[in-house]
């Protein structure tokens, strides 16, 4: 099993979890979906507009582009439609730039400045990596505010993934 292999399967992975997650909001009362709560970035609008930030700002750095982003969180997030058009652009674009990658290529250091300015330097694989985990993360925030509303949130952990909807074929 190759680092390459993996990239591609998480980042397939990463967007069908999207999806599935998306899929549940959508059908959640909207009130449920904004509602503003103890949680990170307040609710479930607030924590799929972070994700959508990030994943830009990961592709500026992936580009070696500026991506003119001052902070990863927003005061008045997208509507349910615009995050997940912006969620299903990443999603697609991560998994054409996991199919472009080489293993020398995911072992290439990047330099690029954070957000806050500091200085950061990863391999493009952690950086992909990094992508993949941190929505892993903020999906578990989202599935708790499903619980939180009297609702259940859809399974969407990696052996699910493998089990239901993975395909070796796709990967090359």
């Amino acid at each position: 099993m190759s680092a390459v292999r993996n990239i591609r399967m998480l980042a397939r992975y990463n967007k069908w979890a999207n999806n599935m997650l998306l899929d549940a909001i959508a059908a959640l009362p909207l009130d449920e979906v904004i509602k503003n709560r103890a949680a990170a970035f307040g609710g479930m609008s607030f924590a799929l507009a972070h994700v959508a930030i990030v994943d830009q700002i990961w592709q500026a750095h992936l580009l070696g582009k500026d991506h003119g982003f001052k902070s990863r969180t927003t005061d008045s997030p997208d509507s349910l439609a615009a995050l997940t058009e912006k969620l299903n652009e990443s999603g697609d674009w991560y998994i054409q730039y996991a199919d472009s990658m080489t293993e020398p290529l995911l072992n290439e250091k990047l330099s690029f400045l954070f957000v806050d300015g500091g200085a950061g330097e990863m391999t493009r694989g952690d950086i992909l990596i990094h992508v993949c985990n941190h929505k892993t993360f903020h999906r578990g925030h989202i599935g708790d505010m499903f619980y939180q509303s009297g609702f259940r949130p859809p399974s969407i952990d990696l052996p699910v993934y493998l089990r239901d909807a993975f395909n070796e074929s796709e990967l090359g």
